[in-house]
């Protein structure tokens, strides 16, 4: 009898029961990669149809689980009439909030306060003040314990990272607002876990104002300059004070306000569209104003837990956040804001202790937007914001912006003629001959590497039945991102991703072994369905190429595996001039999978790391891996020092079992014969077309030598010389070198200036004297003269120059 597990069920929130998972591991694994198979296809197959079936190749404009597109699409009505200073509903709001925070001072007076110590990275365990006084739950917070060490460093962290060993008894996560699932990130899987393993459930990021409330076997101090996650919290509490400053200013009734990689927004309803309430270039100054007196008061950032029904009270007369609490916030439960000054808003923190933290603001950009991305729904107006602990930053930050401009691939690849795009295939590029041979030279580069590291070049399908990806679990969780179409009646799809189809030729022929590791290394053309609004240049395509391989190997194999892509990552971008960051991502709250493995597999990339970085040469980033495997994640640096993530080092232990991959281990005891291989996703440069983004940018259109698609331009003085220009350009060309000659009739100096725009790499000057002598006059785009040279001996050192990749 088929045992069958919900799998996309949006009301499947409880655990799985113990009977049920020691079943499920019983069963062989064969069965078991064909069971989640048939679920995700039939629980894709009633989604669809609850959903009146859609069209083919749509994108979706909303989260699964609770929606909120059954409500009327447009719900901001009359709450924002016309531009308002200080509304009346913000003294409202303050006097509803002062309310609900005498009943939470009242339950918090019930809370014994106990002794606790706080263990810091280094082992060294605290559990006093410099006073002496005893850290106590309910009383003692980070910012407390970082100043027993140093003001200093209290005034320089952002946030805490904490590590509870365990609570105190009076403390209860759901009370606290911490107990609601969040649903953008519930997974739609079926997910064993082992509720022994508490690790990664008790690490979380901490306000330094919140009073801790259990021991702490590891204490975290993050700061702006060190940490992804210190910045995210900066920016989330600046988006905050921007939020405030808007609805001070015009009355905006704010919806959301998120961090991003590099700054913030908020959106916030102006009235309908094409009213007078919509942003404009003008508002920037007075909007940075208003900010710096909120700075200025330095505001203390206050969190508070709210039941559903307190903030639906708290927030009435603003549509947007009603219909967050309404269908985001379970019947029953209680969910947390924060307060600086006038402003309450929605928030799972955490924040900055003050908005004195906040040293520099710009508002850099608006724009027109809609409530959850969809077009349908009410027109918003978007701001977005930057800020920064230190003026200086800013500064910096201005100046690498312009940079940036002058540096945007798009605009180089026009100038130089490499690439096109054309509203008949959006999100697709042309490549001109020139963008043509960086990429192609990209890819051969990549191939270089393939041939002495022991990688096997394949190729696989464009296109698969769509029961491929159910087998996958793509389908389940990705098919809005895919094309899909009909063959003969069944439903096929333009591959989004090459490993399904990896595992298809592992699962080929019967594997040993011996034959492990396998490294297949595939350049096959992907394509996904992104909406068009958000297509951007090369960044955000819709086809694509990456340098995507997979290496199937034992376990014992990983590290050494893992090593080596560390190798290769380290080599290309040396190649590139790029500095680079490694993080170990760890076992993820919905990881799925044996627990041990988990941990022998964070212990071997621990190591592979440790050998190639040092210990201290990379840091961890906690519960951040995927859910089928750890991962470490490479952030790379170019010339502007903007953060890219492109190379990726990922382990899989899922792909396999829904697989059903196994491989001969020559083990005669029985139950042993067979064994699972570990796959290992692995990218250098990620997807070519946005690696060329990068490469454009951080070269600023000057291509270094090996890499340029214009790399020697001849220019005879006079015209008498064009035939010997002729034949050295021919003889370059055989060579396989980039060289054109002018011909044209343009000045001596014209021509030369018309090379070094054009960035190509050398100048070769021809006069009488190297027509006399068989050289040529060198010179570089930079306008340095090199002197002359025999034309062999320059073809010898332009090969030097191509294989050694200057």
């Amino acid at each position: 009898q088929k045992v069958r597990y919900t799998m996309a069920s949006e009301a499947a929130t409880d655990g799985i029961p113990e009977d049920v998972a020691s079943m499920w591991k019983t069963l062989d694994p064969a069965i078991r990669a064909a069971l989640i198979a048939s679920e995700s296809k039939e629980a894709a197959d009633e989604k669809k149809e609850a959903s009146g079936g859609g069209a083919e190749g749509r994108r979706a404009k909303a989260s699964d689980g609770p929606r909120m597109d059954d409500t009327p699409k447009f719900i901001g009505g009359d709450s924002f009439i016309k531009r308002t200073s200080n509304p009346q509903w913000i003294k409202v709001r303050s006097n509803v909030y002062d309310a609900i925070k005498e009943r939470r001072q009242q339950e918090l007076d019930t809370k014994v306060p106990v002794d606790i110590e706080v263990t810091m990275p280094d082992g060294k365990v605290l559990s006093a003040d410099k006073e002496g006084n005893k850290y106590q739950s309910w009383r003692t917070t980070p910012f407390d314990v970082a100043c027993t060490i140093s003001r200093g460093l209290a005034d320089s962290t952002q946030v805490a990272r904490v590590t509870y060993t365990a609570f105190v008894s009076d403390y209860d996560p759901a009370e606290d607002g911490m107990g609601g699932v969040d649903l953008d990130e519930a997974m739609g899987e079926l997910s064993i876990e082992d509720s022994s393993d508490e690790k990664n459930k008790m690490t979380m990021l901490w306000d330094l104002s919140r009073p801790l409330v259990g021991n702490v076997s590891k204490m975290e101090f993050l700061k702006f300059d060190d940490d992804s996650d210190a910045r995210t919290a900066f920016w989330h509490s600046s988006a905050h004070v921007l939020g405030e400053a808007l609805e001070r200013l015009y009355g905006s009734r704010l919806t959301i306000g998120p961090p991003l990689a590099g700054g913030f927004y908020y959106d916030a309803y102006m009235g309908e569209s094409g009213s007078d309430g919509a942003f404009k270039e003008d508002d920037y100054k007075a909007v940075e104003a208003e900010v710096q007196k909120i700075v200025k008061q330095k505001q203390k950032f206050e969190r508070m837990v709210v039941t559903k029904e307190e903030a639906l009270e708290m927030f009435e007369g603003n549509p947007f956040k009603e219909q967050i609490i309404s269908t985001k916030v379970p019947d029953g439960s209680r969910t947390t804001v924060y307060r600086c000054g006038d402003l309450v808003d929605l928030c799972r923190g955490p924040h900055l202790p003050n908005t004195g933290r906040i040293k520099a603001f710009a508002a850099t950009r608006h724009s027109a937007t809609n409530w959850l991305g969809d077009t349908d729904n009410d027109s918003l107006q978007r701001m977005y914001g930057i800020t920064f602990p230190d003026k200086k930053m800013l500064k910096v930050w201005k100046e690498n912006q312009e940079k940036a401009k002058e540096r945007d691939h798009r605009r180089i690849a026009a100038k130089q003629e490499l690439i096109m795009f054309h509203e008949l295939s959006a999100g697709s590029a042309f490549w001109l001959p020139h963008g043509a041979r960086i990429y192609n030279k990209l890819i051969n580069f990549i191939k270089e590497h393939y041939w002495t590291r022991g990688y096997d070049e394949i190729i696989t399908p464009n296109v698969y039945n769509l029961d491929l990806w159910h087998q996958s679990g793509h389908a389940m969780h990705y098919k809005d991102a895919m094309f899909c179409f009909d063959v003969e009646g069944q439903e096929w799809a333009m591959k989004p991703m090459n490993c399904p189809g990896h595992c298809l030729m592992f699962a080929g022929k019967i594997r040993s072994y011996r034959d492990l590791p396998l490294r297949f290394a595939d350049f096959g053309v992907l394509h996904r369905n992104e909406l068009s609004g958000a297509l951007s240049g090369l960044t955000r395509v819709r086809r694509f190429q990456q340098d995507d391989a997979h290496i199937f190997c034992r376990e014992d194999q990983i590290e050494q595996e893992v090593l080596g892509a560390l190798d290769f990552m380290k080599s290309v971008y040396t190649t590139f001039g790029m500095t680079y960051k490694l993080e170990l991502s760890t076992r993820p709250k919905k990881a799925l999978g044996d627990i041990e493995l988990w941990n022998r597999a964070e212990a071997a990339l621990a190591r592979a790391m440790d050998e190639f970085a040092g210990k201290g040469g990379w840091r961890e980033n906690p519960e951040d891996g995927a859910f089928y495997g750890p991962k470490i994640d490479i952030k790379v640096m170019d010339a502007m020092e903007r953060v890219h993530q492109c190379a990726t080092i990922q382990l899989d232990f899922q792909l396999p079992i829904r697989f059903g991959l196994e491989y001969n281990t020559g083990m005669k005891e029985e139950g042993k014969q067979f064994a699972r291989p570990v796959m290992v996703h692995r990218a250098m440069l990620g997807s070519v077309e946005r690696m060329f983004a990068v490469l454009c940018e951080h070269y600023g259109g000057k291509w270094p030598f090996w890499l340029s698609p214009r790399q020697v331009m001849i220019v005879p003085v006079h015209k008498e010389w064009n035939d010997y220009c002729q034949k050295v350009r021919d003889r370059l060309h055989d060579e396989g070198f980039y060289a054109d000659v002018d011909l044209s009739k343009a000045t001596f100096q014209k021509k030369v200036r018309n090379a070094q725009v054009d960035q190509y790499n050398f100048q070769l000057v021809v006069g009488k004297a190297e027509v006399e002598n068989g050289t040529v006059n060198i010179r570089t785009r930079d306008n340095k003269v090199e002197g002359e040279k025999k034309v062999e001996d320059l073809i010898a050192y332009l090969k030097e120059l191509q294989a050694e990749h200057k």
